[in-house]
């Protein structure tokens, strides 16, 4: 299931697009401005973000910038109820991927969602970025800042399953019928070693742990701002 952010001050627009979102089987996430739209992103995995661009702290655009400035580059589509070509031009120099103006029409607006995010798979497909650390898929290797660290591929697959669903608890029998399937000689203290391997690792990872949660599994967390 596609996560995707709703940045709208306008609560009643908010729900109004969350409905429609839900409906289409998208988990929608809403926030009310462009600084809470940035602390969530902190903690949740986020596949598309839907932004308004006039609210309170920071804006659409400012949002936008922002996150292209971090190198975070999920598709965002901004709506506003402005329609002159310098505001367009502003959230297209900004870094966002389409642009609606207000009113909008929720069918429209789930059919530039699908576009987008079809085009964010062909072009993200089989990499995942967690804040500052980068997963490919393809070179079975994690890269965060100039460091780059070439898995096993039961390892890499195993971070890449917990990472791509942040906060979510894995079973270790669910973790090993996806990661090892039918294999017979696998059993749990399998998982446990290899959790031990990417802690290890990772110990210093700035962005993520991995966290057991006792008698149920494993997730992994996104790890927050260290407090001044």
């Amino acid at each position: 299931m596609f996560s995707i952010l709703v940045a709208e001050d306008d609560v009643s627009l908010n729900r109004m697009i969350c409905v429609k979102l839900t409906q289409a089987k998208y988990r929608a996430i809403p926030v009310f401005d462009g600084l809470e739209a940035l602390a969530l992103l902190e903690q949740e995995h986020i596949d598309l973000i839907i932004s308004d661009v006039m609210m309170p702290h920071m804006d659409g655009c400012e949002l936008t910038k922002s996150l292209r400035e971090a190198n975070i580059h999920v598709p965002i589509l901004i709506i506003t109820a402005k329609g002159q070509m310098e505001d367009m031009e502003r959230a297209f120099r900004a870094g966002t991927d389409d642009y609606m103006i207000k009113p909008i029409h929720l069918r429209e607006l789930l059919l530039r969602v699908e576009a987008l995010l079809r085009r964010a798979e062909l072009v993200n497909q089989k990499r995942l970025n967690i804040r500052g650390t980068l997963l490919d898929y393809t070179e079975l290797s994690v890269q965060t800042g100039s460091q780059k660290i070439y898995l096993p591929p039961k390892e890499f697959y195993l971070l890449f399953k917990l990472l791509n669903q942040p906060n979510h608890i894995f079973t270790r029998q669910e973790l090993i019928d996806e990661i090892w399937g039918m294999a017979t000689d696998v059993d749990s203290r399998n998982v446990d070693a290899h959790i031990k391997k990417l802690r290890r690792k990772f110990m210093d990872n700035p962005d993520f742990s991995l966290q057991t949660v006792r008698g149920l599994g494993y997730k992994a967390v996104f790890n927050e701002d260290e407090k001044a």
